[in-house]
């Protein structure tokens, strides 16, 4: 098991980043309060998992900024009918402790919002997790990320759409977005944009 990369980032977007490490280049999964803490260049540390793709028995490394986003990602993944990549949706739409706030006070409504999730996973999801999500750190900050605006916009279609939303339907919420919040930052227009969907 790898449990952290540490190394030079060649390349990074709202959903994954490229380290390189001793000459090897790792393409890393990344939810995007990953993607709005990484720097532009330099030397960059993530606390990584290794998937296996039941599907084609491929693996898939995921990373995270914080070894604490990594515990919670293993967390929801452990819940039936919640993948690899419904755990990422999950975490770019919530911060690991907004998302102890939702567990804990059993919203179901405020999970369901996150595309991917219905009502049946969203209550199996509170089930599971109630016991497991540890303490809420209630110093919530988003990371502010400083881009040209069109630059923004254009990374936060290119996450969306990775994510798996219909590129129209997300243009369309990402406009609203846009105008009413000029100045948030990228992470926020995704967030509000995936809780509109």
């Amino acid at each position: 098991m790898i449990h952290s990369v540490r190394g030079r980032l060649l390349e990074k977007s709202p959903f994954h980043a490229v380290v390189e490490v001793g000459g090897l280049g790792y393409h890393i999964q990344i939810p995007l309060s990953t993607f709005s803490s990484l720097p532009d260049t330099g030397e960059v540390t993530l606390f990584t998992h290794l998937h296996i793709n039941g599907n084609d028995f491929s693996l898939v490394m995921y990373g995270f900024i914080s070894s604490d986003d990594r515990e919670v990602f293993k967390k929801l993944i452990s819940v039936s009918g919640v993948g690899p990549n419904t755990a990422r949706m999950v975490l770019s739409s919530l911060s690991a402790d907004e998302l102890r706030m939702i567990i804990v006070n059993k919203e179901v409504a405020a999970l369901k919002r996150i595309k991917g999730i219905g009502e049946k996973t969203a209550e199996r999801m509170i089930i599971d997790l109630h016991d497991k999500m540890g303490k809420v750190d209630m110093t919530m900050v988003s990371g502010k990320i400083e881009s040209g605006h069109n630059i923004q916009r254009q990374d936060a279609l290119i996450a969306l759409s990775s994510l798996g939303l219909d590129k129209s339907k997300a243009e369309k919420h990402l406009e609203r977005v846009m105008k009413e919040y000029p100045s948030a930052s990228l992470e926020e227009w995704i967030k509000w944009v995936l809780k509109q969907i």
